[in-house]
């Protein structure tokens, strides 16, 4: 599994970045949002890999057959969202429509200075954070994240705000760890996403859907070592500029016993998998993992 989306090839070229970042700043969103119809169906037509990928999810939450409709609505929520990132970056963040839940789980440890872990997925949109009421709070907000497989949208996407870049913390240095410390230490609140692992990385085994899939150890091994309180963050993309954006109080402390760490590094997944799956049922047109998840029984 982790080969497949770390192989995936970036499909999109700098210029085409750039002409729809022009023409939706400089026009306008309605004029923008029209242009993601033909790319949508250039996509369902000839990006066959990541559409094999998508049905393969969809036929495991919808219990169907997939249809064209499906995986163009599909595409459309993912290009949509990228969309909106643009507008998010730019400074525009009073063109959303948010319903947010349960954020005092958050806002109450930021307060106090207390820094935790915002665990989050490839469902939906992470970048919608910045603007909830948590950009007001100016706390420093770091996200470790694997940027190999879109550098030339990043690239693009972060010369409209320099800052986006200043906090992604790239996984797998030698100072990531050190970086993502110092981050809590000082009351700041370190983003992850716990659904893709990354080459070499060590894999828990659970049922998503009723199938066996691979999630990461990584996420739930790092709370349990630096000892602060996680938080599950889920952001669903409703349509033109709607999301729903929910928090949870995952623990607060993740405690993986030394003598059964198995045990306890299944357990904490399992949990963080079957909320997940909840969230992927209520907007399944929202996952953005292009690839073939599951280990077996594709």
């Amino acid at each position: 599994m982790r080969e497949h989306w770390l192989a995936q090839r970036e499909h999109g070229y700098r210029w085409a970045y750039q002409f729809m970042l022009w023409i939706a700043l400089r026009i306008g969103r309605k004029t923008a949002r029209t242009l993601l119809y033909p790319i949508c169906t250039y996509y369902v037509l000839f990006s066959w890999k990541a559409s094999r990928g998508i049905k393969t999810f969809l036929r495991h939450v919808l219990q169907r057959r997939v249809t064209l409709k499906d995986l163009f609505s599909h595409y459309h929520t993912f290009a949509s969202t990228l969309l909106d990132r643009t507008f998010i970056l730019a400074g525009r963040r009073d063109e959303f429509d948010l319903h947010i839940h349960g954020i005092d789980i958050l806002l109450d440890r930021v307060d106090h200075q207390q820094g935790c872990i915002l665990l989050g997925s490839h469902l939906g949109s992470f970048d919608i954070l910045r603007a909830t009421g948590l950009a007001t709070r100016n706390v420093p907000i770091k996200l470790l994240m694997h940027q190999e497989n879109a550098p030339i949208l990043n690239d693009v996407l972060g010369k409209l705000d320099p800052s986006m870049l200043d906090c992604i913390i790239p996984v797998g240095e030698p100072d990531t760890m050190l970086r993502a410390k110092e981050c809590l230490d000082a009351g700041g609140i370190v983003g992850m996403l716990g659904d893709r692992s990354l080459k070499h990385e060590k894999v828990v085994h659970c049922k998503f859907f009723g199938h066996m899939a691979q999630f990461p150890s990584g996420p739930i091994l790092l709370a349990s070592i630096l000892k602060v309180p996680v938080v599950l963050f889920f952001c669903l993309y409703r349509g033109d500029g709607r999301y729903d954006i929910h928090f949870e109080l995952f623990a607060e402390t993740v405690i993986i016993p030394r003598e059964n760490r198995a045990q306890g590094l299944q357990e904490s997944t399992e949990r963080y998998a079957r909320r997940l799956e909840t969230y992927c049922r209520m907007a399944p047109n929202n996952w953005f993992n292009f690839y073939e998840f599951w280990k077996t029984d594709q």
